[in-house]
């Protein structure tokens, strides 16, 4: 019987070893393509917030990180510049909508410093499919209503949606997720033209680990 033991927990440790090899040999495979593919979706995110013919710089090597209650909570929040030869031109800043109907809401803006947004993408949310989901690309083009707007300071009506006196439509039956998103954008935007003055002392992404 103790042999029989013996032998059964010699196997079973030879096969947790034999597993952990090969998941570990795996990774070690996969790894990179997946780093590159992460990078490039990334990428293409970017470019959609932030038009890459306005900067010359690798805006991903150039992270940063942000904390502010401007940008819905206050956790770490990346942001990554937009550099025409040395000259910053624009962000793209994660941001997050904190009031959606079913949660937060978790952003990408694109701006530059003087107000104009570039772009906006919603990057994870838990709205209602059918109604407030149309914040999503693949569902509505809503999303570009942001694209090239112009934000004239905190008082600008403009920057609301049409049930508050705003431009920017409401979905039938759900208004308070575009609201908060609206809302969102315009903090974020309101933020950005802050930044000029301390983006040389902002720390970078792999300082703190974020």
């Amino acid at each position: 019987m103790l042999d029989t033991i013996r032998r059964n927990g010699v196997t079973l440790a030879l096969f947790a070893a034999v597993t952990t090899g090969v998941t570990a040999v795996i990774n070690a495979v996969t790894k990179p393509t997946i780093e590159h593919q992460t990078a490039v979706q990334q990428k293409i995110l970017l470019d959609q917030v932030v038009p890459p013919e306005i900067y010359d710089n690798h805006i991903q090597q150039e992270c940063y990180v942000v904390t502010d209650k401007a940008l819905g909570n206050g956790k770490p929040h990346h942001l990554y510049l937009a550099r025409k030869g040395e000259t910053p031109v624009a962000v793209a800043l994660e941001t997050t909508a904190p009031d959606g109907y079913s949660g937060e809401i978790q952003l990408v803006v694109g701006a530059d410093f003087n107000g104009k947004v570039y772009g906006t993408r919603v990057v994870e949310h838990h709205e209602t499919p059918g109604l407030g989901d149309k914040i999503e690309l693949r569902i509505s083009d809503w999303i570009n209503s942001f694209n090239g707007k112009q934000l004239s300071g905190p008082d600008d009506q403009h920057f609301a949606v049409k049930k508050d006196g705003g431009d920017f439509d409401q979905f039938t039956g759900a208004t308070i997720t575009p609201r908060a998103v609206v809302n969102a954008v315009k903090r974020t935007a309101l933020y950005i033209e802050t930044l000029p003055p301390v983006l040389s002392s902002l720390p970078d992404c792999g300082a703190t680990n974020e």
